[in-house]
């Protein structure tokens, strides 16, 4: 037999002959495999592939390491003044939602052992706690979930209800929103599916009018029906890069089962509603004190039913279960928005003058009176920064030339009262009050 013969007849990775074996497979050059290196080469394919599984899946939460609604809530005293109740309400939600996670995890391997009659495993079903922020412009809430996304090890989107529409229709789909929360994952599906997504101006997509029919709702409806089935769970196609949907675009299939919906709006009016509804205008013996005690600030009485008064359907309503408010900023709050918190805005400013080495000062008559105009133009938290803006512009564009030139170290600058005053009154800034 010649040489040809005998290599074609013997397997080019373990040697064995073809009379050895079930079976022979042939290839080009003379190169054979036997059945039995297949199968082995099987083997540890699919090995390496449980371990490659196991390697991308998300690392399990534990209980004893989660920070409870105290610690979280500590967490944002450090950048949020007030707002406790609104505080506590989110600390609870991100506990238990991530409580709800470690469940659903030992339910999945409790289920991968045994299941009972129906199929679904023995243990209890913990359902979402989706939750709704409701408080007048600049009082925080936008910044409450910013400041919460520091602090959590899930992946967290912020969307603007704003510009959703149906699909078909110009703007953004609601499956857009699930495309930030994919980006910030790293479009690592499973970490995105335990993540939590924050819906500002939710306000603004009610029912435009009682008829539907009359013209179509894209904005206002027919939005909130779309964001229904991703509120409860479900399976949804979203584009990986965001956009548009088209024909020929590929998808990734998340599951919202266990992504949890913070959703934030002003509901400007809301409380005419809740005045309403708690007849706090009716008149007669024992009314007054009644009153008086509520109109002080009504807005903590708010009820799921003053939510659909915005025309938000009751399907929606249903959905977002737990409903809290933010108290409007009163003066004393303002004040302290300007200094205390981590991030306070004069403490931003500070820094940025100390990268140019320079030192910054504030009186605090000229805080006060920061105060009393951001209370005048009604524009709440937002409204500081812009009246700090408009008095620090012209040093913060002179300082970085005048300290790049000195070579002596200068005294700190103070910012008085008359000089916030003689910036304030320029004719600039009155635009800016007409436009709030």
């Amino acid at each position: 037999m010649g040489n040809n013969e005998l290599n074609s007849g013997t397997c080019s990775f373990c040697g064995a002959r073809r009379c050895e074996v079930e079976m022979m497979f042939d290839g080009s050059g003379g190169a054979c495999i036997c059945d039995e290196c297949i199968e082995r080469g099987y083997e540890l394919l699919e090995e390496v592939r449980a371990e490659d599984e196991v390697s991308d899946r998300p690392e399990p939460l534990k209980h004893n390491e989660l920070m409870k609604p105290a610690e979280i809530k500590a967490f944002l005293d450090q950048y949020i003044i007030g707002q406790d109740e609104a505080k506590k309400y989110m600390s609870v939600a991100v506990y238990n939602h991530y409580k709800r996670l470690i469940h659903s995890e030992k339910c999945a391997n409790a289920d991968a052992d045994t299941s009972d009659s129906d199929g679904r495993g023995g243990g209890v079903e913990i359902d979402k706690s989706n939750i709704v922020l409701v408080g007048p412009t600049g009082t925080g809430k936008t910044l409450m979930a910013r400041t919460i996304a520091r602090l959590l090890n899930v992946p967290f989107a912020i969307a603007d209800a704003t510009a959703l529409t149906e699909a078909g229709y110009v703007g953004e789909d609601v499956e857009g929103i699930l495309s930030r929360l994919l980006q910030v994952a790293n479009y690592d599906i499973r970490q995105a599916e335990r993540g939590i997504v924050f819906i500002d101006e939710i306000d603004k997509i009610g029912r435009k009018g009682d008829n539907p029919s009359i013209t179509r709702d894209v904005s206002g409806e027919g939005v909130q029906q779309a964001l229904l089935k991703i509120l409860e769970g479900t399976l949804v196609n979203v584009p990986p890069e965001g956009g548009r949907k088209h024909p020929d675009q590929k998808y990734a299939k998340i599951d919202t089962t266990n992504i949890l919906f913070i959703c934030g709006g002003a509901f400007d009016g809301i409380e005419k509603v809740i005045a309403r509804r708690m007849n706090l205008n009716a008149v007669g013996y024992g009314q007054t004190q009644r009153t008086e005690l509520r109109r002080e600030n009504i807005i903590r009485y708010i009820q799921p039913q003053d939510i659909r008064s915005f025309g938000l359907i009751p399907e929606l309503v249903g959905r977002l279960p737990v409903v809290t408010y933010l108290e409007p900023l009163d003066r004393t709050a303002l004040r302290s928005i300007l200094t205390e918190p981590r991030n306070a805005i004069v403490k931003q400013y500070a820094s940025l003058f100390e990268m140019d080495g320079q030192q910054l000062e504030f009186e605090d008559a000229a805080l006060d009176y920061i105060v009393d105009k951001a209370v005048e133009f009604k524009l709440g938290a937002r409204g500081l920064r812009s009246i700090c803006e408009a008095i620090m512009i012209d040093v913060m564009f002179e300082m970085p030339s005048a300290a790049a030139k000195s070579s002596k170290k200068s005294p700190p600058f103070r910012i008085t009262l008359d000089y916030a005053r003689q910036k304030i009154d320029k004719a600039s800034f009155v635009a800016m009050k007409n436009a709030g």
